[in-house]
């Protein structure tokens, strides 16, 4: 199927195999009452950073003012929550996440004005979703708007609450099958809440995914449409509205492609190929484009592969330092280098180990016979460097106009770019530039008329970055997973403001409000205000 030049077309035929359930269910008559004005869906105040990433999952609040010099003297509040990697969002003076603890999946709120914790309330109880180590059962970000807090867990479904914690509605909802376990967040257009719940398990006695794209009455929480994603697998990334001179589109990233769909319908407009299976990040837009990425299968950044780093870390497992790896120097956390910038031991260093003993030494032998092309039970620097520089696949940020229909070609494809990719983070458009980071603390700007890098910096902060970058008042915010938030002036050029140390590991996405920056780490969330 892949080698059709007109998927959109096989989609059509394709989905007559498809339960009608998993089909785009439409209510025509019905649509313009359930999307138009309602009385009880008030929207959040423009600086209410009301789903992850803020509005419109940007990662812009323009007219904030939270600290650029962010020290102990500009921290308003700290309070302890439990774990999960949801990132706040805000509505009036709460704030709302959930988090995962003794079993049991959590909505809390919190009083953004002193830190106190105002309530919390536990989702029904049931099996829970398996999920990666670098995951969190807790980890989609809530969806708020000026009355209600809606969440969801993939163990679960949705719930909708009151602010005041009164729950209105809920919808238990099939868990997805997946490597990492759920983390797409839910998001708002009108009155729908629009949910992405992408799968690799088959439909029954198909060869076709589960995957779908919901979207439901924010109100009462009833289905308004469904349309079935029978050729795309699991994915991580939250949905975005696309905004254009003409009309909303919902696009959606996913399993090697990126689609568009009418929000109002459910009906798919167009896609693009060329991203990896894994994909992760939000879809942002700016100057009538919408921009798309994703990291190389692994977490690649350049489609040139410097294999140098790759080896330097594999020599930590040479023992007797002759400069070459030897099966017999095969040790606990010996696999494939995937990202040689993270520390040996992280879960994403390499290729995933199981935990039986005996199956790990299996696996272990097995990478190792892999790149041993000579079967001298040796590693050389050149037999690793060959596999690293013929992974397969490439990263790519790609740059969509608007008006396609179908397969798009080079008429709205505007340009693509294959350097400096990160594979968790999202992308910024921030004051005509985009902005992305990746792991080891690179921060890259691009022109998004050309596709072109405008500079590469050095943030200081090593390691890995989960949390995508966030933007106000003429600066971005950046935070490591080692808890450096590094501040950098928004510019043609790259200028470090600032580089503050967080007293705990964090990798959530920060959200930001009229003064105050807050940052969710392993124990506490932490709230820095200017005074």
């Amino acid at each position: 199927m892949s080698g059709l030049k007109a998927p959109f077309c096989y989609r059509r035929i394709m989905l007559s195999s498809v339960p009608t359930v998993m089909k785009s269910i439409l209510f025509p008559a019905a649509l313009g009452l359930l999307l138009g004005s309602n009385p009880t869906i008030a929207s959040p105040s423009a600086t209410d950073w009301d789903q992850f990433r803020g509005p419109g999952g940007s990662g812009v609040a323009e007219d904030c003012k939270p600290p650029i010099e962010i020290d102990s003297s500009k921290l308003a509040w700290k309070t302890p929550v439990p774990s999960g990697l949801s990132s706040p969002v805000l509505a009036g003076d709460r704030l709302f996440l959930t988090a995962f603890e003794k079993e049991r999946l959590l909505t809390i709120a919190i009083d953004r004005r002193n830190g106190k914790e105002l309530w919390r309330r536990m989702a029904p109880k049931g099996p829970l979703q398996k999920v990666h180590k670098a995951n969190n059962a807790a980890s989609p970000s809530a969806l708020v708007d000026a009355e209600n807090v809606y969440v969801y867990f993939g163990s679960y479904g949705l719930i909708a609450y009151r602010h005041d914690g009164t729950e209105i509605w809920k919808k238990p909802l099939k868990a997805s099958r997946s490597l990492y376990g759920a983390s797409t967040s839910p998001i708002a257009y009108r009155n729908l809440l629009i949910l992405v719940i992408d799968d690799d398990a088959n439909l029954e006695k198909s060869k076709l995914s589960r995957s779908r794209v919901v979207a439901f009455n924010r109100t009462n929480g009833k289905l308004v449409w469904e349309t079935a994603r029978p050729f795309l697998r699991s994915g991580w990334s939250t949905p975005s509205i696309w905004k254009h001179k003409g009309g909303d589109e919902l696009v959606i990233l996913g399993h090697g492609r990126v689609v568009g769909y009418d929000p109002v319908s459910g009906q798919e407009k167009w896609f693009a190929r060329g991203f990896s299976r894994e994909t992760i990040a939000v879809p942002v837009q700016g100057k009538g484009k919408v921009y798309i990425s994703s990291a190389q299968l692994g977490g690649v950044s350049d489609a040139e592969i410097d294999p140098k780093p790759f080896w330097e870390a594999m020599l930590k497992f040479d023992q007797n330092k002759d400069g070459k790896i030897g099966r017999d120097e095969i040790t606990e956390h010996f696999t494939w280098p995937l990202r040689p910038e993270l520390p040996l031991g992280h879960p994403g260093w390499g290729i995933p180990l199981p935990s039986d003993p005996e199956r790990r030494r299996q696996r272990q032998q097995g990478v190792f016979g892999w790149a041993d092309k000579n079967r001298d039970n040796l590693w050389t620097e050149e037999e690793l460097s060959s596999h690293i520089s013929n992974r397969p696949g490439r990263p790519i940020l790609m740059a969509i106009k608007p008006g396609g229909n179908g397969e798009l070609g080079k008429e709205h494809i505007a340009w693509e770019l294959n350097r400096s990719v990160p594979e968790i983070p999202s992308p910024l458009f921030y004051r005509d530039r985009i902005y992305m980071v990746r792991n080891g603390g690179t921060l890259a700007a691009v022109d998004p008329d050309k596709g072109k890098l405008t500079y590469r910096g050095r943030l200081g902060g090593t390691g890995q970055y989960s949390a995508s970058p966030v933007a106000a008042n003429g600066h971005l915010y950046l935070l490591s997973d080692e808890g450096t938030v590094s501040v950098v002036k928004a510019g043609e050029e790259f200028e470090m403001v600032q580089r503050f140390q967080l007293p705990e590991e964090a990798s959530v996405t920060p959200a930001l409000d009229h003064d105050t920056i807050y940052l969710r780490g392993t124990d506490h969330l932490w709230a820095y205000r200017n005074p």
